[in-house]
């Protein structure tokens, strides 16, 4: 099957989302990096076996096993507890670049996330319809770690 583009648009993926999370920016920033590296699953539970590197530079990659995996991107900026900044092919497995923004403030009562995702290039259709659904699921994951009274505040590697 072959899909055409029809216009510049169909290139094309900007998403913006925010949530309030009712703990501190330091604790909100830590379960973001949980939650995009060891704690990183599916909606239906399943463990993606994710490692993010949190320094300038740093990979964040899909870890199979036996030098096995899949590159997402890399650390674009970090800069605890407020921003933290990712560029690279992410999920997709064909021409396509993304940055993704995680801007993190304090807010009324604890931590507002400004998320964004930018990105060019090709996706298909069944992934053009998860990706706002995918980052939504990660953001409600963070959100209740960071908000539960044990942070896992696991190392991340």
């Amino acid at each position: 099957m072959t899909s055409q583009l029809k216009s510049m648009e169909d290139l094309m993926l900007n998403i913006t989302q925010e949530i309030h999370v009712k703990a501190s920016l330091e604790r909100t920033f830590e379960s973001l990096l949980d939650q995009l590296g060891p704690y990183n699953e599916t909606p239906e539970g399943k463990s993606l076996q994710m490692k993010l590197e949190p320094w300038p530079g740093g990979r964040w990659y899909r870890d199979l096993g036996n030098s096995n995996g899949h590159f997402w991107g890399n650390v674009q900026a970090i800069k605890r507890p407020t921003l933290l900044e990712i560029t690279g092919p992410l999920f997709a497995s064909s021409a396509f670049l993304s940055n993704i923004q995680y801007r993190l403030s304090e807010a009324q009562g604890g931590t507002l996330i400004t998320f964004r995702h930018s990105a060019l290039g090709v996706l298909t259709e069944d992934q053009r319809k998860g990706v706002s659904t995918g980052w939504l699921h990660m953001l409600s994951r963070m959100k209740s770690q960071a908000e539960s009274s044990q942070s896992r505040s696991a190392s991340v590697q």
